[in-house]
């Protein structure tokens, strides 16, 4: 079932809206007003329904939809209802992987140029269109142009952008609210992950590893747009994780200040556990890939973090590859989950990497919940590899030594 949802989401990507044949009709769309679930309601639900208020479905980042109207047996009679044609984000370089919000009948979606379509979901009539107007000049972005997906609370939709800013539009006319300049693209920062917004706060990471930046994640007043925290990924000398990068005493200024630029940037949608006041997020790759400049394990790259998300403080860090060397980054945005192990329910969360592993850990602590052998590595002491690396007890989800041809 859930291949055939992302099927139907690729098909959205082009413009094309999917229902049954037998489809029945839709109420017409309205923007959120009174006399429904407030958008805090909404976003604290377990899984997506007639609503799809966040990204991945819910703050869990689940993608579980409780509708039943699109089934095993009727799937197969899905034809295009309309396509809507944006005008936007046509170009090579741009990038369609936003996950849609849909609110009270109207579908909220941006493009690789950051540009926001409010839509008629049952016949693609634009509602209103933003358009962001970011420098086309800005030649830093790595991977294509790109934005994940928006977010919507209080009247409002929250969209970052590739020139390091995050704005806010009026959720029935698209009109601008409020602009914060996070960060100067021209340094190499972008934001192209998904944003999320709980309980007054808006959350967005930024991008721009392989363009020598220190990864952080902020925390925005969603009223005003104020900065409420940050949270940087890569510590400084004197934090938590300072010791896990060159000395801040080493002759060489490039290798003492090495962690300003060490990558560890996170693109994905975090997930929020309202109950533990916390949230979890990946992070990205170290930089520079090549280690010889950089002893240590290089915290907090190639982790998984969980920091209270009112106040942005650190609660606990898992490295899924330490003194990461080999792109081995978080591109997966983690999923919280409550299951029965040994008799006891457990607040779990898990990560599908690049290593081929999922990784489960207890989300109130970020111990591996179901095992973890720490094993001894080949060797380069030029590269200052690490002696061990985390090996999730379990078998892989890909071959990770495929037979030579």
């Amino acid at each position: 079932m859930r291949v055939h949802v992302r099927r139907a989401l690729s098909l959205l990507a082009a413009g094309v809206l999917l229902l049954p044949t037998s489809a029945s009709a839709q109420t017409a769309p309205s923007f959120p007003g009174m006399g429904r679930p407030t958008q805090q309601e909404l976003v604290s639900t377990k899984m997506g329904g007639k609503d799809w208020v966040t990204y991945g479905g819910a703050l869990n980042n689940e993608r579980y939809s409780s509708l039943t109207q699109v089934t095993p047996s009727n799937v197969g009679s899905l034809k295009g209802a309309w396509m809507s044609r944006l005008g936007s984000g046509k170009g090579s370089k741009y990038k369609f992987e936003a996950d849609p919000l849909v609110i009270d009948g109207v579908m909220y979606i941006p493009t690789g140029n950051d540009d926001v379509f409010a839509l008629d979901a049952k016949t693609g009539k634009k509602l209103w269109e933003y358009f962001s107007d970011i420098p086309q000049v800005n030649d830093s972005i790595c991977c294509g142009w790109d934005n994940r997906g928006v977010a919507a609370g209080e009247g409002k939709i929250y969209s970052g952008q590739l020139d390091g800013s995050l704005v806010a539009l009026d959720q029935s006319t698209g009109k601008m609210a409020w602009r914060t300049q996070l960060e100067d693209y021209h340094d190499g920062y972008s934001i192209t992950g998904a944003t999320r917004y709980f309980d007054g706060l808006v959350f967005t990471g930024m991008s721009g590893g392989e363009r020598g930046i220190r990864g952080r994640v902020y925390a925005l007043d969603a009223k005003t747009g104020r900065e409420v925290w940050r949270f940087y990924t890569i510590p400084g000398p004197n934090d938590f994780g300072g010791d896990t990068w060159p000395s801040p005493n080493d002759p060489d200024p490039d290798v003492r200040d090495i962690y300003l630029r060490g990558g560890g940037t996170v693109w994905q949608g975090p997930a929020v556990d309202p109950e533990l006041g916390m949230i979890y997020f990946s992070t990205g790759n170290a930089s520079p890939w090549e280690g010889s400049m950089r002893p240590g394990d290089s915290l907090f790259t190639a982790s998984i973090l969980g920091l209270d998300y009112k106040t942005g403080q650190y609660k606990w860090h898992f490295q899924e590859v330490r003194h990461e060397l080999w792109d081995y980054d978080g591109p997966s945005p983690v999923v919280l989950f409550d299951q029965e192990y040994n008799g006891q329910m457990r607040k779990g969360l898990y990560h599908p990497q690049k290593t081929g592993w999922l990784y489960f850990l207890d989300r109130t602590n970020g111990q591996p919940l179901i095992g973890m052998d720490y094993k001894p590595v080949p060797q380069e002491p030029r590269q200052f590899t690490a002696d061990t690396q985390p090996y999730p007890v379990g078998d892989a989800f890909v071959n990770q030594c495929p037979e030579p041809m």
